[in-house]
């Protein structure tokens, strides 16, 4: 509601002007809740699992291909087969029997846009076959 003000000579007249004083009060508290509270709120941390090198490099690498239609390939040395899960496993098992149980590692290859869901089953379904050194490949930033 504006202000009104008498002259001296009696007419009255309204004061047009805004009263800032409240609204800087307000920002003021604003200000200071802001300023208190900030140091509280901790972001998020995640702590993430270390790695090591290993102790030695394995006699063999068997390299498991998911293509980004989801297709699995096996790498075997210098041999490419294309194959189904259960098939992969089968095969990653057979090229593992008779060797020491770190002597061969596995490593998943997969395209950047294959589901994480993808990757992970296959892996679940080798280390369930028993398979120990199982790892995924990364490419290093540029």
């Amino acid at each position: 509601m504006p202000a009104v003000v008498s002259s001296a000579r009696g007419r009255r007249r309204t004061i047009s002007e805004i009263n800032m004083v409240p609204f800087i009060d307000v920002m003021l508290v604003l200000l200071i809740i802001f300023m208190v509270t900030a140091p509280l709120i901790a972001p998020s941390m995640i702590d993430l699992p270390s790695v090591r090198k290993a102790p030695r490099q394995p006699d063999q690498v068997i390299q498991v291909i998911i293509g980004k239609d989801e297709s699995l390939e096996l790498k075997i040395d210098k041999n490419r087969s294309s194959l189904p899960l259960d098939k992969l496993v089968a095969a990653v098992t057979q090229a593992q029997a008779g060797r020491a149980p770190d002597a061969s590692a596995v490593v998943i290859s997969a395209d950047r846009n294959v589901k994480y869901e993808s990757v992970v089953n296959v892996m679940d379904k080798l280390q369930q076959a028993g398979v120990r050194r199982v790892g995924l490949a990364v490419q290093s930033a540029r």
